[in-house]
């Protein structure tokens, strides 16, 4: 009799729906969209019927061809940093402030107020921002009165789900430290810093870990998304620490590289890493034991997205060639275009900036053009400069003590096999590529669920997932050469700061 694990990935724009069987294969998948609701006051918020909606129509399509008796757990991958406020019955009260919504502005200065960064970094491992449940908590308190009064529960978007699949309020603590009312070295909820938001404690869920059976699917859930009434329940984890796992880091000193739109690098470590720059920022991992500390920016595969639309668009009377086309012709203009790229150097921070700069008014540039460039070193020098901006991260973590000698790179930008190249000379380090580019989030919580219901026996059980295809070693004298464009890099921006705040 087959086995097979579903997982979903309840992302921005929409929910991925994955169906692997017990040995690592990817069956098939589905994706249902829905809607984000933004404001001029940048809010971000979603329905969360409308989560729940989708994981319902992609269960069904993933269970048309199959026993559903057949799916031993179910579990989930989920948008982290939110705030759905709901009442005792489950009942949203309020549409959820999603991980974009930064509205809290005021909030997190009354923060501020009451506690300073450094010491809110060290407690929670995440520098005090907006963007964190925490303080869109305290907006619905302050704006929204009888919403947050009602509240009974806090939950995050795969939380909600569960909650509807089992009836049951729970999170774990990968999102649990996303809130920023988590205290990360006890693991527990926070009093102190809830007593410094002004927010009640018993509002938060219970913590639970990301391989707990939370309980079996319900008679009426069952009936909506068309899996069987019993079917095991696994708390899952937030996105980027889904991602993870479904990278292989798992164990101390594992490091992964994603090169989506926005780009960052995470590691596994026993304890989190808060320099003093407070450069990064740390989620507990699903991992037990483990701590995931990260560097996130704002543009990475976006900022050579940008560029190749912007230099590959379709001109008056031209028809518009076809997306293969236009990067197998941006792969073989890079490779033409000399390391350094004659020069010409990119500042990739073109919605401000997260790690390592953590400057809202940064903003991107080319420094250095002259008639001699091609479009091929406009290109290359878009890939070297997050190329640059990633190894500061990296360099980071290195400086705190952690020994990481390769990543393991995934995401859209990962198949250029020139931008691979360039990032293993730059960071100086081995970068892998694995089978799976885009499908991190959805292995790591199919691993989660088989590891929660005893299919497999630990984390290690990812490897059945996973396979490495390809290995690039840096270039020593690649390496040597970089070091002078990395201080050039590092330069232009310093320089440059005073002008970002006045543009």
């Amino acid at each position: 009799m087959p086995k097979y694990i579903l997982s979903h990935d309840l992302g921005t724009s929409g929910n991925k729906a994955s169906l692997y069987d017990i040995n690592g294969n990817l069956i098939n998948s589905a994706v249902f969209s829905y809607d984000l609701i933004t404001g001029n006051d940048n809010s971000a918020e979603q329905k969360a019927d409308d989560w729940w909606n989708a994981v319902c129509e992609t269960s069904k399509m993933l269970t048309q061809n199959i026993n559903n008796k057949d799916i031993i757990a179910v579990s989930f991958s989920g948008q982290m940093m939110g705030c759905l406020c709901v009442d005792k019955k489950g009942n949203p009260l309020y549409n959820s402030l999603i991980w974009a919504d930064m509205r809290s502005g005021k909030q997190e200065n009354a923060l501020r107020n009451n506690i300073d960064d450094v010491t809110f970094y060290n407690l929670t491992g995440h520098r005090l921002s907006s963007s964190y449940s925490i303080t869109k908590l305290m907006w619905i308190k302050e704006n929204h009165p009888d919403v947050y009064k009602n509240t009974y529960k806090m939950l995050n978007a795969k939380d909600y789900i569960i909650l509807r699949l089992t009836d049951k309020f729970v999170t774990d603590y990968s999102d649990a430290s996303a809130t920023c009312l988590m205290d990360l070295k006890k693991m527990i909820w926070s009093k102190e810093l809830f007593d410094i938001a002004g927010l009640d404690i018993d509002k938060m869920p219970d913590i639970l870990p990301s391989t707990q059976v939370v309980g079996g699917i319900t008679k009426q859930a069952a009936k909506c998304t068309g899996l069987a009434e019993g079917t095991a329940v696994v708390c899952g984890g937030g996105d980027g620490c889904c991602a993870a796992v479904g990278t292989g880091v798992i164990k101390e000193g594992n490091a992964n590289c994603c090169l989506g739109t926005s780009s960052w690098i995470s590691i596994a470590s026993k304890k989190p890493i808060c320099d003093e720059k407070m450069t990064n920022f740390n989620f507990a991992h699903m991992v037990p034991g483990l701590i995931l500390p990260c560097g996130t920016m704002q543009t990475g595969g976006g900022s050579l997205s940008f560029i190749v639309n912007t230099l590959f668009g379709e001109l008056p009377g031209c028809e518009k060639p076809s997306k293969n086309v236009v990067y197998e012709t941006v792969g073989k203009e890079v490779a033409a275009s000399p390391l350094g790229a004659k020069g010409l150097l990119f500042l990739p921070y073109l919605i401000g900036e997260r790690s390592p700069r953590w400057n809202p008014n940064a903003k991107g540039t080319f420094t250095g053009i002259t008639l001699n460039h091609l479009r091929g070193d406009f290109l290359r020098s878009v890939m070297e400069g997050v190329g640059f901006n990633l190894e500061i991260i990296l360099k980071t973590f290195r400086q705190s003590g952690a020994d990481i000698n390769e990543l393991t790179m995934i995401g859209g930008g990962a198949r250029n096999v020139v931008w691979q190249q360039i990032i293993s000379d730059i960071c100086g380090i081995k970068v892998k590529i694995p089978n799976y580019l885009e499908e991190a989030t959805s292995m790591g919580a199919a691993v989660t669920a088989g590891v929660g219901v005893g299919e497999f026996s630990d984390f290690e059980a990812v490897y059945k997932f996973i396979s490495i295809e390809k290995e690039n070693i840096p270039n020593t004298q690649n390496t040597k050469e970089y070091q002078k464009y990395k201080d050039l890099f590092e330069q232009a921006y310093n320089a440059l700061v005073p002008v970002f705040d006045k543009i």
